[in-house]
């Protein structure tokens, strides 16, 4: 028994998909009987034919993830979005400015000459230094350091 045409005439008067359509299995021989949209509508008064409920997206995936996320999981550097992500590559930026700007300073003060003053703007762009402490420890070290 062929119920596409019934099932065709039943998604246009419900006005839903052909595949939301739904036929009562236990009475299929009166549903098969209907020829007419009118014979359609009587069904669906009888209630052999409804529209199924519309699918949603399940949430199941995103609550799960919310629980993860409320217990400190789900929070590496992979799983970072937005300006939050680029946090680790600014950081470096901010500490190489900061050794740079030191650097301008120890030169402007002649407290190194020019040559080091090169050699040591080298050395931060290569990420030698840490941090300024690092850059003054090495400075003392080598022994760069002009008395004026």
């Amino acid at each position: 028994m062929n119920l596409s045409i019934v099932r065709r005439l039943a998604a246009e008067v419900l006005g839903v998909g052909e595949s939301r359509v739904y036929i009562d299995p236990s009475k299929l021989d009166e549903a098969a009987s209907a020829i007419t949209k009118e014979d359609v509508r009587k069904l669906i008064e009888k209630g052999v034919i409804a529209a199924k409920p519309v699918r949603g997206t399940s949430r199941a995936r995103a609550k799960l993830r919310h629980l993860k996320k409320r217990r400190g999981l789900r929070r590496g550097e992979g799983s970072r979005k937005g300006s939050v992500a680029d946090l680790e590559r600014k950081l470096w930026i901010a500490r190489v400015r900061a050794l740079r700007r030191y650097l301008r300073m120890l030169r402007n003060r002649r407290l190194i000459d020019k040559k080091a003053y090169r050699r040591l703007y080298r050395l931060v762009k290569g990420g030698v230094f840490q941090s300024r402490a690092h850059l003054k420890e090495y400075i003392k070290q080598q022994g760069l350091l002009r008395r004026v």
